[in-house]
């Protein structure tokens, strides 16, 4: 079982990603690549996600965002088993994963000592902590600065922790259905952090070794067809925020899930973007 850590900040759509992931919408929908993957949920917890983003997300509602109530122990553990068909091979994954809250990403910035954010170092760097994604959605200005000042702070505990040389870190550009977005994402390090957050890339490749380290896109929404590249996303302001609902439930199909965590698990990457 590869154990992997999902943080990000308020926003940047963890939950709703393994929602999906649990669910994998539309899997007739997905043609050839259908075959070269299937996703099974293996614990209660992972069930209910998946009848969460049957029930909600595809009714055109929104998750309510993670929160730590009761501290980090009482944070639910996501557990999947992926399995991949690669040519003459098949690689299985089992995966346990869980998902911090944002606020925990932001406390990192001001290096302040408290229980929550102890309690998420210790857990998210403990040894057998095989690799961390992490999701960041914006780019408004101060936004590079502010992230590359919270990651510069995570690689540094990482050090700390002895995690500087065997964690693997997939960092992704999650809502990337986004127009100005989406024709990055098959280049993602290049054409998306290069252009739109090179002080967060440069901390993350001046700390971290080239082999522990890669770039994605990440789209939960995805677009509406291939003739037609709107996001299959649209925002609405609720109780918690802003929150973002598919616009078009019966086509909803996710784009770049599976490959970052493939990496995490096995070291290796797939063929395609999945």
């Amino acid at each position: 079982m590869s154990n992997i850590r999902v943080i990000g900040p308020r926003g940047s759509g963890k939950t709703t990603y393994l929602a999906a992931l649990a669910y994998w919408p539309d899997k007739r929908r997905l043609g050839k690549k259908a075959h070269h993957f299937t996703i099974q949920s293996l614990n209660d917890e992972t069930r209910e996600l998946a009848e969460k983003a049957e029930n909600i997300i595809r009714e055109g509602g929104s998750l309510e965002p993670t929160t730590v109530a009761g501290g980090i122990d009482r944070l639910p553990f996501y557990s999947f088993r992926i399995e991949v068909k690669n040519l003459l091979t098949i690689v299985e994954m089992n995966l346990a994963i869980r998902d911090y809250p944002g606020e925990i990403f932001e406390e990192l910035e001001s290096g302040t000592k408290n229980q929550l954010t102890e309690e998420f170092i210790d857990e998210c760097l403990m040894k057998d902590v095989k690799g961390c994604l992490i999701l960041l959605t914006e780019w408004k200005k101060g936004t590079d600065k502010f992230y590359s000042r919270v990651l510069k702070r995570f690689t540094d505990l990482m050090d700390s922790h002895d995690r500087g040389n065997d964690l693997r870190i997939a960092v992704a550009m999650s809502k990337c259905e986004r127009g100005e977005l989406w024709p990055g994402r098959l280049a993602p390090e290049i054409d998306l952090f290069d252009v739109h957050l090179p002080e967060t890339k440069a901390i993350l490749t001046a700390k971290i070794h080239p082999k522990n380290l890669r770039f994605y896109a990440i789209s939960t929404f995805g677009i509406l067809q291939r003739n037609d590249p709107r996001p299959n996303r649209v925002d609405e302001w609720g109780t918690n925020g802003r929150n973002s609902v598919l616009r078009k439930p019966s086509v909803w199909q996710p784009y770049g899930m599976i490959s970052p965590l493939y990496w995490l698990s096995t070291g290796k990457r797939m063929r395609d973007d999945a």
